[in-house]
């Protein structure tokens, strides 16, 4: 082996324990998806690009291979994948026009029934309808009347109300007047008796007084 060789050897293997854990993952993780689920062909591809660039600048053909096929096998696996969906696509969207063509011809056939139903049900109601302007009529002519002898009655109770209102009126404003009185007589009894109440009492301050100066007179006499 030439001496210039041995850096890039030095380099493919502590390139190959740095991928350990990448191999690692892929064996324990990655290998247990299904073989066209896109995590899978991502992180396979992914792989393959690291080997293949890794393996041009240290010269290891064999890891340029390895990242190669992985590349062309996720490459592949991913064509395949988008054409079994593009595949899948077409057939449910053909299914998916077929069941439109049907429910269309379903619904223009029951939109056909319905119609028919509609006028069917439409005369019937036109009949109903003639029917009930009839009745309603009929009833309105009778309420009409009903109210006429209605309003009439309430006149007259209203009248009799008002004229009892007008006599408890007065006969209020008589009590109002005679309640009145009796407090103006109560007021003026009561003003009295404050009079009178108050002129026993100057009588009474009068004759003690009086009899204080007495008791005093004796008093210095003695």
């Amino acid at each position: 082996m030439p001496i210039t060789d041995i850096p890039f050897a030095v380099l493919r293997f502590q390139y190959q324990i740095a991928r350990l854990p990448l191999q690692v993952i892929e064996d324990r993780v990655v290998a247990r998806f299904d073989a066209e689920a896109p995590a899978r062909l991502f992180y396979e591809r992914t792989l393959g690009t690291l080997d293949a660039t890794v393996g041009g600048v240290l010269r290891d053909q064999q890891l340029v291979e390895r990242g190669a096929e992985l590349i062309e096998r996720s490459d592949a696996l991913s064509r395949a994948a988008r054409l079994d969906a593009a595949a899948e696509r077409t057939e449910q969207q053909a299914e998916a026009e077929l069941k439109a063509t049907r429910e269309q011809a379903n619904r223009e056939q029951q939109e056909a029934r319905a119609e028919k139903e509609r006028e069917a049900e439409q005369a019937r109601t036109e009949a109903e309808n003639r029917k009930q302007a009839a009745v309603e009529t009929a009833q309105k002519r009778n309420a009409a009347v009903s109210k006429q002898a209605e309003d009439a009655a309430a006149a007259r109770v209203k009248a009799v109300e008002n004229e009892k209102r007008q006599k408890e009126a007065v006969t209020r404003a008589a009590e109002r007047a005679a309640a009145s009185a009796a407090d103006a007589k109560l007021d003026d009894a009561s003003d009295k008796r404050t009079t009178a109440a108050t002129k026993r009492a100057q009588a009474d301050a009068v004759e003690k007084l009086a009899d204080s100066e007495k008791e005093k007179r004796k008093a210095d006499r003695g």
